[in-house]
């Protein structure tokens, strides 16, 4: 059962790392506003709790264990929240979407 354990919390650990590092690729490499906050929302939104659930494999059954679950709890709940709430407000304050293939050739969508 502890091998198992093992294996899975490894698993939850790699892949929520492999998220992180491809939302922070993702970060850089975009384009414009809009879609780094979308590669931001999923990075959060993905790999946070795989990774604290992995920890949470890691962890013996004590209070520690639920204050861990009621963060990954607290981040799925709040993180799709904040990235809409700030999507909206970009677009709000004028800041607009690009349409195209990223390589400033596109239109911004009050164009198209």
């Amino acid at each position: 059962m502890m091998l198992l354990l093992e294996i899975l919390s490894g698993f939850c650990l790699l892949v929520g790392g492999f998220l992180c590092v491809t939302g922070g690729i993702g970060l850089l490499r975009l384009p414009d506003f809009f879609s780094r906050v979308h590669a931001a929302g999923l990075t959060e939104t993905l790999a946070a709790p795989l990774l604290l659930a992995g920890i949470m494999l890691q962890m013996p059954w004590s209070l520690d264990l639920l204050k861990v679950l009621f963060i990954m709890i607290l981040v799925l709940a709040t993180n799709p929240t904040a990235t809409h709430a700030m999507a909206k407000a970009a677009l709000h304050g004028g800041q607009e979407p690009q349409i195209g293939n990223g390589n400033g050739q596109g239109e911004t969508s009050s164009k198209a």
